[in-house]
């Protein structure tokens, strides 16, 4: 059974910064890209940022880019955000997701099979 377990969210004032973790389990990490979503209220989930098989190569939405830092440690089936500079538009669920498909990584969330249960991330002005 694939988990993907989902820590580090909570409240933090504009401008601070939260670490987010995805620790996976029940399949073989090294074989899926990994990737982070985000879905505010009324509105659909959307990419952040994925990163690659190996940690290679990595992609993120232009609103995050220099603020938000993807990293995984193949080691412990684990993959992080770093997010700094944080606004009040940044305040979603944010989810963590396993795919395969594809040699890069896709910002599409049907291309990954697996998700985890969200964690709150809320930036207050």
């Amino acid at each position: 059974q694939v988990q993907l377990i989902e820590s580090g969210g909570g409240l933090v004032q504009a401008g601070g910064s939260l670490r987010l973790s995805c620790t996976a389990s029940g399949l073989t990490f090294t074989a899926y890209h990994m990737a982070w979503f985000r879905q505010a209220p009324g509105e659909d989930r959307s990419a952040v940022a994925t990163i690659s098989r190996s940690g290679e190569f990595t992609v993120y939405e232009d609103s995050m880019k220099g603020r938000f830092s993807i990293s995984r440690d193949n080691a412990k089936n684990t993959v992080y955000l770093q997010m700094n500079s944080l606004k009040a538009e940044d305040t979603a669920v944010y989810y963590c997701a396993a795919g395969q498909w594809g040699t890069y990584p896709s910002q599409v969330p049907s291309t990954f099979a697996h998700w985890g249960q969200g964690t709150q991330v809320t930036v207050a002005s």
